[in-house]
């Protein structure tokens, strides 16, 4: 098991600053969130980047259909080339604008089929613009000109790790995660929408995570992919300050099969956040021996 924490702030010099606390007390990931109109997190980790050295770098997600896939391979692999190889990409769909309309105030929302449209042309593309060599591309929403010059240098890691919300039991949702590198979960009881954070907490138990991940192991069989690294990773709360509850809190998930705990509580005041994080972070990470 590995651990992360996610800044739930927007200030992008504490930011900073609990990217290199994080490192100093033993986590293994960073993370921070991205918005529409807000603070911008590729910025704020290539300043991390320059002050780290060992933790992995991320966001906590990124709406890809909201972005141009061009610009986010450029910022994804500055901030990798600037980590030696830290970075981590988290995607997803994007908050849909019936239940959250602050993130849809320069546009409306086409709506969940054509997100998941842009989101998939745009998950085709990254491996390609990653590569920074000549390609042509032509889809339902982009397209792509050969060029042979000025072309962007390759980040460090061969393949940068792209982690996907997958809603379970979607098979269609699950299938574009078992192509990727790791798995963000999403639960919707049968019969049921997609639960809210709230019922997440009540519903999705370390059990329905664990059939989903036996679903995943066997469909990146079929793919080919059994051998290659894949991670389910496990978003909870923890308080820092008893050991053994915070290790009893982590360990169901990690004896079922999560492979990363990302810590954050994102109902802290907002007046609140820059001390809860510093503490939080400085408690360390919820270990499980």
């Amino acid at each position: 098991m590995r651990y992360g924490f996610i800044y739930p702030g927007s200030d992008p010099e504490v930011a900073v600053e609990l990217a290199e606390l994080a490192e100093q007390h033993g986590w293994h990931g960073f993370f921070v969130w991205e918005g529409i109109w807000a603070t911008d997190p590729w910025s704020v980790l290539a300043a991390a980047a320059m002050r780290t050295s060992r933790v992995r770098l991320g966001t906590m997600l990124t709406p890809v259909p909201r972005r141009r896939p061009w610009e986010l391979a450029g910022q994804t692999m500055t901030v990798d080339r600037l980590s030696h190889g830290r970075v981590t990409l988290s995607v997803g769909l994007g908050v849909p604008e019936e239940a959250e309309d602050r993130f849809w105030i320069f546009e409306h929302d086409p709506g969940r089929r054509e997100r998941a449209e842009l989101l998939d042309e745009s998950l085709e593309l990254l491996p390609k613009l990653w590569r920074g060599e000549p390609f042509e591309h032509e889809g339902p929403h982009y397209t792509v000109r050969r060029a042979e010059t000025m072309l962007p240098l390759p980040p460090v890691q061969a393949r940068i790790p792209i982690w996907a919300v997958g809603l379970w039991p979607s098979t269609k949702s699950m299938r574009r995660v078992a192509r990727l590198d790791g798995w963000l979960p999403n639960f919707a009881p049968p019969g049921e929408g997609a639960a809210g954070p709230d019922a997440q907490r009540e519903l999705f138990t370390p059990a329905i995570g664990a059939e989903a991940m036996a679903w995943l192991t066997a469909e990146r069989e079929r793919l080919g992919l059994a051998d290659a690294p894949f991670d389910w990773v496990q978003e909870g709360t923890t308080a820092g300050v008893d050991p053994a509850v915070d290790a009893a809190a982590v360990r169901p998930w990690a004896e079922a099969g999560a492979t990363w705990w990302l810590d954050t509580d994102w109902s802290v005041p907002a007046e609140r956040i820059t001390e809860y994080s510093r503490e939080r972070v400085a408690a360390g990470p919820p270990r499980v021996d």
